[in-house]
């Protein structure tokens, strides 16, 4: 925003349609992931689902980390019927909102006390719904750069990330509220209270229906930039769809192979130890076998070379011809590892408090509410020292931050169910994660080019959640295995590989160092 834009002037943009917009599909795009991360795992520990078996389901969110490989898809594909109608962002808003609706409806009819088959939906429900989300994510992040120009971006941005938290807070705090107010809790679960639970978030996701319905498709996206025969773009969605069945089946119908493979690695590694390292093969295999068979059908033509070299190669390519391979590489080390912590702290934590014995409504009062009042002010003071010290010196400051509040949960675990420490611990966390994600967001921003700016981003903010959702899911056995102490301070561990990192970029790129 201009610095000598009067007051009035500059408060007056606050007001504007545009902000509204933006603050409504906010708080559409923070309704989901909560559902299938922290709330969800409410539910599974209620039902009496094991502590590993919870865990297990944040690997749905698993499509927040893949969504750069349909990224170009969105980016290019019109809808029919409703691209003519809507425009090419808002129709896939839509799609993508009404499948996030199903797919908390398909969840809510499921009551995962029956296991086996109920269970078994539920996951594959609760990866629709992370897929669908993702894909929300992508279109707002297109819509909110081609809404305005430039000088608007940083308004937008905040306003999204505002009503983004205000989402949060009504899928987490707000769904355990509605759940115990239906009368379920961990002594006496109830399938319905959770049901009616699902089926109100649901309701409330029309909000973003309605907004996307009701707002105009931005002008700069209503000349492609490429152009393509209706053939070609049905070539283009099969090539995809054929790589996300060679994905899946490869990944499930592949899982016996790796299954004897941990007893290999145990002497060294460890039983946890060891069942990692063969997942994480098992994963990435399954990744180059969708590559693998991509590659082999695109030489046939199937696909115009244009276009997939537009979509996923020229980003790519240019992202490195800008800063070189060891600096890029660096640097997306860096992205892949710096909410580590956090993020692998954040699976369990939910799980933990009411292993401490907290009743739901401390856990959405201290954590959910308060915590995210905490939250704000510290994206607020982030913002702040961002602009007083530099990007570099406020990221080193939340990496360092992000490790000590770490070390704090460990205090929870001899204290028992002490409310006022609970609330000491999670507000110095909330705090320091929101100085934190500040100063990662802008650094984030530093690395997109303008060019690229949808499916470069797609690609950060995908890299930024893979490997710390990949180890979340183990965080219930690693607990199982050496507890919550040192769990916490393994999470704790896990920040100085982050610190050294920064460190190194700080110096490489020289634009903005950290001492």
């Amino acid at each position: 925003m201009n610095k000598n834009l009067p007051w009035s002037e500059a408060l007056k943009q606050w007001l504007t349609p545009q902000v509204l917009v933006m603050l409504l599909l906010g708080f559409s795009a923070g309704i989901p992931i909560l559902l299938i991360f922290s709330t969800l795992s409410v539910w599974l520990r209620e039902a009496g689902v094991s502590r590993s078996a919870v865990t297990f389901f944040s690997w749905a969110a698993l499509g927040y980390s893949f969504k750069f490989i349909w990224a170009p898809l969105v980016d290019l594909l019109p809808l029919p019927f409703l691209s003519k109608k809507l425009g090419k962002r808002r129709s896939w808003l839509l799609l993508s909102q009404c499948s996030i609706i199903a797919a908390i409806i398909w969840m809510s009819s499921l009551d995962p006390v029956l296991g086996g088959t109920n269970l078994v939906l539920m996951a594959l429900a609760a990866v629709f719904l992370g897929f669908s989300s993702a894909t929300q994510d992508i279109v707002i992040d297109a819509y909110r750069i081609e809404l305005a120009g430039e000088e608007k971006q940083a308004l937008l941005a905040s306003v999204y990330i505002a009503g983004y938290r205000v989402g949060m807070l009504v899928a987490g705090a707000g769904s355990l509220f509605i759940a115990s107010y239906f009368g379920t809790d961990a002594g006496a679960y109830h399938y319905s209270a959770w049901r009616f639970t699902y089926l109100i978030m649901a309701v409330i996701m029309l909000v973003g229906v309605v907004t996307t319905l009701c707002t105009s498709e931005p002008t700069r996206a209503a000349h492609p930039r490429h152009q393509y025969s209706p053939l070609a773009y049905c070539r283009f969605l099969f090539l995809f769809a054929l790589m996300a069945l060679s994905f899946a089946l490869s990944f499930f119908y592949g899982a016996h192979l790796f299954s004897g493979l941990s007893c290999l690695f145990l002497p060294i590694l460890g039983e946890q130890g060891a069942s990692f390292f063969v997942e994480a093969i098992h994963l990435f295999s399954a990744l180059l076998v969708a590559l693998a068979v991509g590659k082999m059908v695109a030489k046939t033509g199937l696909v115009p070379t244009g276009m997939l070299e537009a979509s996923y190669v020229r980003p790519v390519r240019e992202f490195f011809d800008r800063f070189g391979m060891r600096t890029a590489l660096l640097l997306l080390a860096l992205v892949g590892c710096y909410r580590i912590s956090d993020i692998v702290l954040g699976v369990i934590s939910n799980v933990f408090y009411l292993d401490m014995g907290f009743s739901k409504n401390a856990i959405a009062g201290i954590t959910k509410t308060f915590g995210l009042s905490m939250t704000l002010v510290g994206g607020f003071l982030g913002g702040v020292l961002t602009l007083r010290f530099g990007m570099y010196r406020v990221l080193m400051l939340g990496a360092v931050l992000a490790s000590i509040t770490n070390i704090f949960f460990a205090l929870l675990v001899g204290a028992g169910e002490n409310l006022g420490l609970l609330a000491l611990v999670i507000g110095a966390d909330n705090l320091c994660a929101g100085i934190a994600s500040t100063a990662f967001v802008a650094f984030l921003s530093s690395l997109t080019n303008i060019s690229f700016t949808a499916v470069q981003y797609a690609i950060f903010s995908s890299i930024m959640t893979l490997l710390p959702k990949f180890i979340g899911g183990y965080s219930g056995s690693i607990v199982g295995s050496i507890g919550y102490e040192q769990f916490f301070i393994l999470t704790a561990l896990m920040g100085v590989p982050v610190i050294i990192l920064v460190f190194f970029a700080g110096k490489m790129i020289k634009t903005d160092p950290v001492l």
